[in-house]
């Protein structure tokens, strides 16, 4: 058995759905068809899910919502009319978002979750109508009935352990099940999202549930590559990824693959192939426990904007008992999260998406940080990239990080920050956001040469 997962660039359309059906056709084995809502047609097209944002904030603030629900509905209608149909799942979607519009709410959380989840689910009951219009026998299956239960935690949920137990069962279904992405539901049968693009964990979850033998991740690209194409001119196809590689390259900006997806496949023991929906017959990027052996230290480079440091620095900081937990206490108290946290002798840096904050809360926490750890100085260093190198064969090479550095510092580019995790499979370092192409392109001509440039 395979679970296969289609992102929104491959159900954007009718035609996209075509392809999708050929490549369910071509393999008996890929018998649950994990999906997203319709994505983007063009570059200048809008996603449903950011069409479905703009609706639940109409809804909530009470403001007239009509031409947004217009724009989703003919996004639907558009796929129904190109696969001639019949219009009673449109009827069924019309529905479907009057009655959400409806609803009343726990609180704006819950509703935001909902809609968003609605993009999903309904293209899963118009993807599922298809096939079995084409001759697919196929089923509809829906989180709830499937038992895939999360934390309750609105926007950002978690899988609960009893999920995989329950997922079992859907082995025993024999058509084909289209099981809409994204979602699942409380104990309490409160319907809550995984972060966004988690339609990826959806097929990971479903995939260890179901033992499946591969879970395939369709997208829009033929392969993973060594950098992001728009940063580098024709780089490489990575042909195989270990679990911890991928894991590290999709945190720091490889945004082909969820970084949250790798933990249900990785734990379940299950292959993951990432492949092209628009060119389904090559091979992809495999994604495994261990991989073999090439000449490359480094599998990829990867880059990521939006991060802000916060710099600590006190005389004897080494000597003082409790002094990072109490940064820590501080950081929790305004509901932060952080991402990195090198340190020195006498100096502290605690690195966070700068999203988190408003202007005036970061005044306060500079403010109490200088304050309450009696700090020498407490600065901020705004519009930080995040730049890393991941590679499992760094770990028995001597001079990476030299190499590295080298090739960066020859491109004039400042290093705010290095930091190496145990693992030894990654180092990442920090430098202005405003460095961020020039940056990625240098260490990959570092570490993959070419003879013509």
């Amino acid at each position: 058995m395979k679970v296969i997962k289609f992102g929104g660039s491959s159900l954007a359309n009718g035609t996209q759905l075509k392809k999708v059906l050929q490549i369910v056709k071509d393999d008996a084995d890929r018998r649950v068809v994990v999906v997203s809502a319709p994505g983007k047609r063009n570059d200048s097209d809008e996603k449903v899910t950011d069409l479905l944002i703009q609706l639940a904030n109409e809804v909530n603030q009470k403001e007239d919502y009509h031409i947004t629900l217009a724009k989703i509905l003919k996004r639907y209608q558009d796929i129904v009319d190109e696969l001639q149909l019949d219009n009673s799942i449109m009827e069924e979607i019309s529905k479907n978002y009057a009655d959400l519009i409806q609803t009343q709410f726990k609180d704006e959380w819950y509703a935001m979750d909902a809609f968003k989840a609605s993009g999903e689910d309904n293209n899963a009951k118009l993807i599922a109508a298809f096939f079995n219009k084409e001759g697919i026998p196929a089923k509809y299956v829906n989180p709830k009935d499937a038992g895939l239960l999360v934390s309750d935690n609105p926007g950002n949920a978690r899988v609960l352990p009893e999920t995989y137990k329950n997922l079992y069962a859907l082995r025993d279904i024999k058509e084909v099940i289209v099981f809409p992405g994204f979602f699942g539901y409380t104990k309490e049968g409160e319907l809550l999202t995984f972060s966004r693009g988690g339609s990826d964990i959806s097929g990971a979850i479903v995939a260890n549930g179901v033992r499946a033998n591969l879970y395939e991740n369709f997208t829009d690209v033929d392969a993973i590559y060594v950098a992001n194409p728009k940063l580098v001119k024709h780089p490489k196809k990575i042909a195989h990824l270990t679990y911890r590689e991928m894991r590290e390259l999709s945190y720091s900006g490889f945004s082909v693959f969820h970084d949250e997806a790798l933990q249900p496949a990785f734990s379940g023991g299950i292959p993951v192939v990432v492949k092209n929906t628009n060119n389904p017959s090559a091979p992809g990027t495999s994604i495994t426990k261990s991989r073999p052996a090439n000449e490359h230290i480094v599998s990829g480079i990867a880059s990521s904007t939006g991060f802000i440091g916060i710099y600590i620095s006190k005389y004897l900081m080494n000597r003082e008992i409790g002094f990072g937990r109490r940064v820590l206490q501080i950081f929790e108290d305004f509901g932060l999260n952080f991402e990195h946290m090198p340190s020195g002798i006498d100096d502290l840096s605690i690195i966070l998406r700068e999203d988190q904050m408003t202007m005036q809360q970061e005044q306060e926490l500079l403010y109490r940080l200088k304050t309450e750890l009696d700090a020498d100085d407490v600065s901020i260093k705004p519009n930080l990239c995040l730049l890393m190198i991941v590679g499992e064969g760094m770990v028995s090479s001597v001079g990476t990080v030299a190499k590295a550095c080298t090739a960066l510092a020859e491109a004039d580019i400042n290093l705010e920050m290095i930091n190496q995790g145990s693992s030894e499979v990654s180092v990442m370092f920090g430098i202005d956001e405003k460095d961020e192409a020039r940056a990625v392109k240098v260490l990959y001509d570092a570490f993959f040469p070419r003879t013509n440039k």
